[in-house]
């Protein structure tokens, strides 16, 4: 059984959890999802990758999204529905939601679970990307497996 930490910032669509639960085949796979909720922390960031796509309607909706502890509940309700999602796609999946140091949440979890890969599945993060400041640039500095960079699709 193949053993995926999947790194996530909103639900999972259906084109999404298709990608992840097909990229072994029909190898049964455990998946440990982590999200972590958007909040104010890169709001600035995601408004320039917003422009840069051209989506500036969207760059100008950045303020709205919920913030600290708002930021939570809807964070909990898109990881129940990606989990739900991953288990009718045939894949054992648990998860948590991530606030505070997710690289370091994202770290423990595959030294407890053994994981032989990591996923971080976003949205483009140009400037993030750009610096190698990125979850998936970080990630494979610190986690000694192999880390896969895939876009999230869209809702």
């Amino acid at each position: 059984m193949i053993t995926t930490v999947l790194m996530i910032e909103k639900p999972l669509v259906t084109a999404d959890v298709d990608l992840v639960t097909t990229l072994h085949g029909e190898e049964p796979q455990s998946i440990v999802v982590l999200m972590r909720p958007r909040g104010d922390r890169d709001r600035l960031l995601r408004a320039v990758d917003d422009v840069a796509l051209g989506e500036f309607g969207e760059a100008a909706r950045e303020g709205d999204e919920p913030e600290g502890e708002d930021a939570r509940p809807p964070a909990e309700r898109g990881l129940l529905r990606s989990l739900d999602a991953l288990r009718a796609a045939g894949a054992q999946a648990v998860g948590r939601v991530v606030e505070d140091h997710p690289l370091d949440a994202l770290t423990a979890v595959v030294k407890e679970t053994g994981a032989d890969e990591v996923v971080v599945l976003t949205e483009p993060h140009y400037v993030e990307e750009f610096f190698r400041r990125d979850w998936a640039s970080r990630a494979r500095r610190r986690v000694g497996v192999p880390v896969l960079k895939l876009f999230a699709h869209g809702d």
